[in-house]
C-alpha cells in the first residue's frame, strides 16, 4: 500500500498543495482533489487531448503524467484562460466560430492552441493543423477549428500591437 505524497505546484498562477497517491494522474488530481473540472478525460491513454494543460510551457496530456512529477510545476488550465467573465481571444475565436459542439475536446483544444500561438504568433494552416493533429473531435469537424485558431491569431497580434 503506497502513502500519499504532497504535492506544491502553481496552477494559473497560484500557488497549491494537495495530496495525492502516487499513482494518480494529474487529471485525476486537477477533477477529484483540486475541483478543476475543465480538463475533461476522453480516453485516459493520452490519443484524444482532451485533458491538455500546459505544464512548465509545454502542452501535455495530463491523463499521462503522475501528478506527483507535477511537484514545483508551474500549470495553466482551462479554467486560468479566462480574465473573469471576460474571455480570451481564444475563447471568443472558437465561440464566435462555432468551433465547438459537445465540448468535451474543447478545453483540450484551447490549451493546445495557447501553446501554438505562444511559440509561433503566425502558424499557417498547415502548422496549425499539425499542432492540433493530437487532439480529436467527433462533432465539428476541423475546419471550423483551423478557422477559430487562424482568428485568435489575429486576434492576439492585433491586442499586442
Amino acid at each position: 500500500m503506497s502513502s500519499k505524497r504532497i504535492v506544491s505546484a502553481t496552477i494559473n498562477g497560484d500557488a497549491v498543495e494537495f495530496l495525492c497517491e502516487p499513482r494518480q494522474s494529474l487529471l485525476e488530481a486537477l477533477r477529484d482533489i483540486l475541483d478543476m473540472t475543465g480538463a475533461k478525460e476522453g480516453c485516459s491513454n493520452g490519443n484524444c487531448g482532451a485533458c491538455t494543460v500546459i505544464l512548465d510551457g509545454r502542452p501535455v496530456v495530463s491523463c499521462l503524467v503522475l501528478a506527483v512529477e507535477a511537484e514545483g510545476a508551474e500549470i495553466r488550465t482551462i479554467e486560468g484562460v479566462a480574465c473573469g467573465s471576460h474571455l480570451d481571444e481564444v475563447q471568443s475565436a472558437f465561440l464566435e466560430g462555432a468551433a465547438l459542439q459537445c465540448g468535451i475536446c474543447t478545453p483540450g483544444l484551447i490549451m493546445q492552441t495557447e501553446a501554438l500561438l505562444e511559440s509561433n504568433p503566425h502558424p499557417t494552416e498547415d502548422e496549425i493543423r499539425i499542432f492540433l493533429a493530437g487532439n480529436l473531435c467527433r462533432c465539428t469537424g476541423y475546419d471550423k477549428i483551423v478557422r477559430a485558431v487562424q482568428d485568435a491569431a489575429e486576434r492576439k497580434a492585433a491586442a499586442t500591437s
